[in-house]
């Protein structure tokens, strides 16, 4: 089948300004070199390390900021390119929110769970983030939680939610602490 690439920051959310992450870089591929682009320039060129690279940002400013992508090379040939991610930095002014899950951390394939943000602040939303994945989902005040009917197997890892209120300028909670949810 065709190579995919996929691209995810470690740990996900928008990084407080002075804060780190690590930008990966993932493929099913044997040998090779992963070059990161940012904002469609060449940025950094990594030797693999087994199937991943890990290019890491630490004291984050606003210049990080941008649309970064993953090319797997291989003698020199692109053979593959993963999908755009946005890496967003911003003052954080808010307090970190507590993610819940229900039944519990460990549940069986087939069951249905609820994610819950939880937060002091009124008026905030908040998105769902599971570590690998580009994808979030945004949680609605309304909603207070995410619910995933019948998970899989597939459905287990690493969460943490993050909230943001839309007042005059928007503003964002530190990330909450990672929940790792168990698929049996």
């Amino acid at each position: 089948g065709a190579l995919t690439v996929s691209i995810f920051l470690k740990p996900p959310g928008v990084i407080p300004a002075g804060g780190s992450t690590i930008i990966c870089c993932s493929c099913q591929c044997s040998s090779g070199s992963f070059v990161l682009y940012k904002n469609g320039h060449q940025f950094r060129t990594l030797e693999q390390s087994g199937s991943r690279a890990e290019f890491s940002i630490s004291n984050a400013t606003y210049k990080d900021r941008g649309l970064y992508s993953c090319h797997y090379l291989d003698g020199g040939i692109v053979l593959a390119r993963s999908s755009d991610l946005y890496v967003s930095v911003e003052e954080i002014r808010l307090p970190s929110p507590d993610l819940s899950v229900l039944p519990g951390h460990e549940v069986a394939a087939g069951a249905d769970v609820m994610f819950r943000c939880t937060t002091t602040h009124p008026s905030t939303s908040c998105f769902l983030y599971v570590e690998g994945q580009i994808r979030a989902e945004q949680l609605s005040r309304e909603q207070d939680g995410y619910s995933f009917s019948q998970v899989q197997k597939g459905d287990g890892g690493r969460y943490s939610c993050q909230c943001f209120t839309k007042n005059a300028s928007l503003e964002w909670s530190a990330a909450s602490k990672t929940l790792h949810l168990v698929v049996r």
